[in-house]
């Protein structure tokens, strides 16, 4: 009898299926995918780094969660979904409760930490999937959308394209100012690559503006590569004391709650268009899966950087034939060896990340077409939480109106469900913070 090799045996692990797939296929997905998500490792570092953080220790922070959590899901969750800390929830980590509430970026990896290890209780208890199918959908739509909005606020405001106006609180900056022009540039230059369907449009957007300040002196161009610089400052330096209060209750809630709705809508849109969803359209192998990316969150925090999530970009990989978890290593790999182009990457300047932040906050804010214009209970707390958190600088507070509005307005209208039970008591515990915090 032929002995299997170790290389057949760990493509069977990830689910490899070597007569309907070939490796070469899984290799080029892995690499696509890579591409698209790849300005996660300057844009993540540099979000941190407002909230105080020292910007390479982020920049290896990220690289090495996004390479843990890609692997995890390859291995355990055989999907070809590749992971990394989020875009939402790095600006709700450093604009929301480090410069918002004023709070220590430790004790923000210590919230974060708290929110992963409770996804991971979740995931293995039955009771995700009632926490998921008892968050009305229109709110997911507008939780996403209210996100796009804040980091399209945020985007605008670090490129000097919107600026405090005394009179109106907000008004227009100088478009004339280098670093505006040089922002919008960026943003249209995606826009355009993406319409034309050009793999790793962001990435490209980034460098062109980037190269651009960098040969007229707008800003320093600091090297290529180097060894990658020490993860100490960030490493293990969560404050989980201070985060066990019912004062991080709250914020604890909206980053699980972000985390789980992030993770759910990732892992049903890729799978679908990768075909892999069952008869009954649920998705196969999903406990491990859940496992994969709420322990890759847990292990971010202990990096030392915010929540890591399934991307929604593995959907580029997904359209270049990636089917299995052989996919999700193959960006692990890549991630692992960006950590050498760390001066690369404190180069790129705000105005070129704050060009693929407005893009991603597009993408984001389309979830809006999703929701259900017909019923006011349904699409009113949806718009009021994606209105609410732009304009009071924060997620969270935008996710409790939200709740808080719809409990209000079903109550008001007698329209109960057996389904709103957890949303009333998300609402009763924002109605609290709202009132005693």
């Amino acid at each position: 009898m032929r002995r299997e090799s170790d290389v057949s045996r760990f493509l069977r692990l990830l689910g490899y299926n070597t007569t309907g797939q070939s490796p070469k296929t899984e290799l080029l997905a892995g690499g696509t995918t890579f591409l698209a998500m790849a300005y996660i490792t300057v844009v993540n570092p540099s979000i941190l780094a407002d909230a105080g953080m020292d910007f390479g220790a982020a920049f290896v922070a990220t690289c090495l969660a996004a390479a843990v959590g890609s692997f995890l899901m390859g291995v355990l969750g055989r999907y070809p979904i590749a992971l990394a800390p989020g875009m939402g929830q790095n600006a709700f980590f450093s604009y929301v409760i480090v410069l918002g509430m004023g709070l220590p970026w430790q004790t923000a990896l210590g919230a974060v930490l708290v929110s992963g290890a409770l996804f991971v209780v979740l995931s293995i208890l039955p009771v995700r999937e009632w926490l998921f199918n008892a968050i009305p959908m229109n709110i997911k739509y507008g939780i996403s959308a209210g996100i796009g909005l804040f980091i399209g606020f945020i985007a605008l405001k670090n490129a000097g394209i919107i600026v405090d106006n005394p009179a109106t609180l907000v008004g227009l900056g100088s478009l004339t100012n280098p670093e505006a022009g040089l922002c919008l540039l960026g943003f249209v230059t995606i826009a355009v690559l993406s319409a034309r369907g050009t793999v790793g449009a962001i990435m490209i957007g980034i460098a062109l503006v980037s190269g651009i300040g960098w040969l007229f002196g707008v800003t320093e161009f600091k090297g290529l590569a180097s060894a990658p610089p020490s993860i100490a400052p960030v490493f293990w330096q969560f404050d989980l004391a201070s985060a066990l209060t019912m004062t991080m209750v709250p914020i604890i809630l909206s980053l699980l709650l972000v985390d789980v709705f992030d993770t759910a809508g990732t892992m049903v849109g890729v799978s679908h268009r990768a075909g892999m969803l069952d008869a009954e359209g649920k998705l196969p192998n999903l406990r491990p899966a859940l496992l994969a990316d709420s322990g890759a969150t847990a292990i971010g925090a202990v990096l030392g950087t915010s929540s890591t999530t399934s991307f929604i970009e593995s959907a580029s990989g997904v359209e270049a034939g990636g089917r299995t978890g052989l996919t999700a290593v193959v960006v692990a790999g890549l991630f692992l060896g960006v950590l050498f182009f760390a001066p690369l990457a404190e180069s790129v300047p705000a105005y070129a990340t704050s060009s693929a932040l407005l893009f991603v906050a597009c993408l984001m804010v389309s979830s809006l077409k999703d929701i259900d214009w017909t019923s006011v209970p349904e699409y009113v707390p949806a718009v009021i939480g994606a209105i609410a958190m732009p304009l009071s600088f924060s997620i969270a507070d935008g996710i409790g109106l939200a709740f808080v509005s719809y409990a209000l307005i079903r109550i008001g209208t007698w329209e109960f469900k057996p389904a709103d039970i957890a949303s009333y008591v998300i609402a009763a515990i924002f109605l609290m913070k709202f009132i005693l915090l």
